[in-house]
């Protein structure tokens, strides 16, 4: 079967007047499919339509191609953008450019993955020199998500990506039905917090309270501000058990977690 390139579907003429931007990060995010998923697109448009101290990114009238890269170590990037700048605002280290979106290519946005590896340096490229290289990998049927729940083992999220999968029906399919143990990191300075969850709607119940005020009524937490948790906090899991457990079971392998990583000593547990 023969591979689908990327104009196969765009069908974009004058491809001498397009060009395409790789984006690797905006504002420092060096994750930035995360801004994708966070809804927060008017950061990625900055970073879009951004020039350097030197050199413009565009001319006024180009069509502009936005991907963002799916993940660090991996050659798939996602369509986010199509626009065409319509003023230069002749500003350099800053956004340069006025634009608007070209609603013909707006049902692609969101939902456009391709495979492409970026042997040069430069993020911007003239689209005739790339876009043959630009692989379709596949069109998904709604937009971009990737929050499907991992697996246990592989759970290992910030406060931002905890508090936007939460409801998602598979993440609260996992953990409504399981008793556990978890682990909080502070990312800032190492020190570490083990918690249990054995009460109503079980890891879901106590990450739940997490979202809401950050602490979850633990008093060695209490002393941190909600937003440097939202900021250095990381959530994972140690072990789960099924619902039937007795909760004297997992109590004592909390205390035995909190042994084993000291987090008494040099965590946040204070029991």
């Amino acid at each position: 079967m023969n591979s689908i390139k990327l104009n196969d579907i765009l069908r974009l003429d004058n491809l001498n007047n397009v060009k395409i931007r790789f984006n690797l990060m905006f504002a420092q995010n060096w994750n930035p499919i995360e801004l994708f998923k966070n809804g927060d697109i008017s950061t990625m448009l900055e970073g879009q339509y951004w020039n350097y101290n030197k050199n413009k990114s565009y001319k006024a009238g180009q069509i502009t191609i936005g991907l963002v890269k799916i993940k660090p170590n991996e050659d798939f990037w996602l369509l986010f953008h199509i626009g065409q700048v319509t003023k230069d605002l002749n500003n350099l280290n800053g956004v340069g450019y006025e634009y608007q979106d070209l609603p013909d290519y707006q049902k692609y946005v969101g939902r456009l993955i391709i495979k492409f590896k970026n042997k040069a340096q430069t993020m911007i490229r003239n689209a005739e020199s790339v876009i043959d290289d630009c692989y379709v990998s596949q069109i998904l049927p709604d937009t971009f998500d990737n929050d499907l729940f991992p697996g246990y083992e592989k759970v290992n999220i910030s406060w931002d990506e905890m508090n936007r999968v939460l409801e998602k029906d598979n993440w609260k399919t996992a953990l409504q039905n399981q008793k556990g143990v978890y682990l909080m990191t502070d990312i800032s300075n190492g020190k570490m917090y083990v918690g249990s969850a054995y009460g109503e709607n079980m890891i879901l119940g106590r990450w739940r309270a997490y979202v809401k005020n950050g602490n979850g009524g633990n008093v060695g937490l209490k002393r941190l501000t909600f937003d440097h948790i939202k900021q250095n906090f990381k959530y994972s899991i140690l072990d789960i058990y099924k619902s039937t457990t007795d909760d004297q079971i997992i109590i004592n392998r909390e205390s035995w977690w909190k042994e084993v990583l000291q987090s008494r000593q040099f965590g946040y547990n204070e029991n």
